[in-house]
């Protein structure tokens, strides 16, 4: 978007103190901040993590104010999408304001996500409060309460964030379509390192294709984010206050999935758990990360997927210790940003994602060879959800995810498998691996659950594996391969079906 023309410079306040005292940790972040700049008004910000989604560019001169739709990345400092919000509401001299619509249910989502999220939001509504920003909770579709907003507040340009998933992306073109034509739109990728469009223009066959292309861009988009600060117009309309226990009446999901103990939702929280991986766990990293019996996990999952804590951030902090733990920080650069945003690139580029029609012609063709093979046993999905089949080590993984919320990321790629062996069609088991995914995990209903389901059933990302009944050439993975790479039968105990 542009600006006009004859603004003078602002003068952008220090954030003022907040009601809780910082860490050394966080102080330290925030004046690394600081010194990439004072504010993203000084800060050079890279224009190709931006695309403007309307077809008008120019910002309207009798704006009221900008406006940040906050959707995905559900946080306010290290979110470059509300970074360009600010950015223009500074030079604009315009007031900020950042809405999210609670839409009524999301695919599986339950009320253990919901809560998560919103107590998430809640501290994001708070440190707007305290940098002069209005936050504003909308109850519905963002096509139904989005324009609206835009022109009681006489919004002068719109910004949201990204996501290369299906029905996200029909929101943005949903709202797109019901704007105003003189207000302009913007999208940011704030929730992948390299934007997932400048990344590569095309369908990444596999990690092999995509790291060159990852690495070769990391100097120019892995640095240091500038501070959101406390935001020198103050809006002229104060936002209206938030019912948030009343935010659940509009729910309509399914409530009996409890929240779990272990992961307390909220940005403060997400970083408190990626200072303890870094001091606990990042040492043990490159080595025991396949034992589910380790602490060697980030455990930053839940706090990614809800855009709670950047990954950026987290690559920032990590690479800090590579001159003591080279390995370890290499092994996580791999999977948190080369794997993981393989797994947008698939989503982005492949409308059948969750569909078997999602795979390579090979593996469509050698799972159809096999299609008709005898199952040596077959479950419904209500024997799989209770973690009621005749593989201790399999139930012992679902009832992981039932309760905690997390299953272990090696066995992940078991369960799915032993879901294609037990059920009457590979597309069966896709659904239901998709299903009990997204319904439990606290990180459901993301591109890695249905790359990661999609890779384990369909062999997305394999070469071709030896030939055997059911699996054709698909990767093939049994309990006795699991008892060789940990102990097994301390995980089953651990979590027992008796527990």
């Amino acid at each position: 978007m542009r600006r006009g023309r004859g603004k003078r410079k602002a003068e952008v306040t220090e954030v003022p103190p907040v009601s809780r005292r910082r860490t050394e940790e966080e102080e330290a972040i925030q004046s690394a901040r600081r010194r990439a700049a004072p504010s993203v008004r000084e800060f050079k910000y890279n224009k190709k993590r931006v695309r403007l989604v309307s077809q008008v560019s120019d910002l309207k001169d009798d704006a009221r104010c900008i406006l940040y739709w906050m959707c995905r990345d559900q946080r306010v400092q290290d979110n470059w999408a509300f970074l360009y919000a600010q950015r223009l509401a500074l030079k604009q001299e315009l007031p900020l304001h950042v809405c999210f619509c609670l839409v009524p249910k999301f695919l599986e989502a339950t009320i253990r996500h919901y809560r998560f999220m919103l107590r998430g939001l809640q501290e994001v509504a708070q440190e707007c409060a305290e940098l002069n920003i209005s936050f504003h909770l909308l109850l519905g579709y963002a096509k139904d309460v989005l324009p609206t907003f835009v022109a009681e507040h006489g919004v002068g340009g719109l910004v949201t964030d990204f996501s290369p998933l299906r029905l996200p992306r029909q929101w943005v073109e949903d709202v797109r379509e019901r704007l105003p034509e003189d207000v302009p739109f913007a999208q940011v990728d704030a929730h992948n390192i390299v934007p997932c469009w400048v990344a590569s223009p095309k369908q990444e066959y596999s990690a092999r294709t995509i790291r060159g292309k990852i690495h070769a861009q990391l100097p120019e988009f892995l640095t240091e984010f500038p501070p959101v600060v406390h935001h020198p117009y103050p809006p002229s309309c104060p936002a209206e206050p938030i019912a948030w226990e009343a935010c659940y009446s509009s729910l309509q999901v399914d409530h009996t999935v409890k929240e779990v103990e272990w992961a307390t939702p909220g940005t403060a929280a997400g970083m408190a758990v990626l200072k303890s991986f870094i001091a606990e766990r990042l040492k043990s990293f490159s080595t025991h990360r396949n034992d589910p019996n380790k602490a060697a996990l980030s455990n930053l999952s839940p706090w990614l997927h809800f855009g709670q804590v950047s990954t950026q951030r987290a690559i920032l902090e990590v690479q800090k210790h590579r001159r003591n733990y080279k390995d370890s920080v290499d092994a996580f650069v791999e999977e948190a940003v080369v794997r993981r945003e393989l797994a947008e690139n698939f989503c982005y580029y492949n409308e059948n994602y969750d569909s078997v029609q999602g795979a390579y012609d090979w593996a469509q063709t050698t799972l159809k060879l096999h299609a008709k093979d005898k199952r040596p046993y077959l479950y419904s999905l209500q024997e799989l959800e209770q973690g009621a089949t005749h593989d201790p080590l399999w139930n012992a993984a679902q009832l992981q995810m039932v309760w905690e919320g997390k299953m272990h990321g090696f066995l992940r790629m078991y369960w799915a498998k032993k879901i294609l062996e037990w059920t009457r069609s590979p597309e069966e088991a896709l659904q239901f691996a998709i299903y009990l995914n997204d319904r439990y995990e606290l990180d459901g209903r993301d591109p890695n659950g249905y790359v990661g389901c999609l890779w384990s059933i369909c062999g997305i990302h394999d070469q071709g594996w030896a030939e055997r009944p059911i699996f054709g050439k698909i990767r093939y993975m049994n309990y006795a391969g699991c008892k060789r790479k940990f102990d097994v039968d301390q995980f089953e105990r651990r979590y027992a079906p008796t527990q």
